[in-house]
């Protein structure tokens, strides 16, 4: 179960990786939407930290 709560938690990690970094891209970014991504990213990562 843990398991899979894991993989769960590494996916939207990575995909919130890849919103941020096609954020970026853009022609002009929208800097509080990437804060916003940044901090859920922080406590997806927090939560797997957690699970160690």
């Amino acid at each position: 179960m843990q398991n899979a709560h894991t993989s769960a938690l590494e996916q939207k990690h990575a995909v919130l990786d890849a919103r941020i970094a096609e954020e970026n891209l853009r022609p002009h970014p929208d800097d509080s939407l990437i804060t916003r991504l940044k901090k859920e990213k922080l406590r997806v990562k927090e939560a797997l930290v957690g699970l160690s």
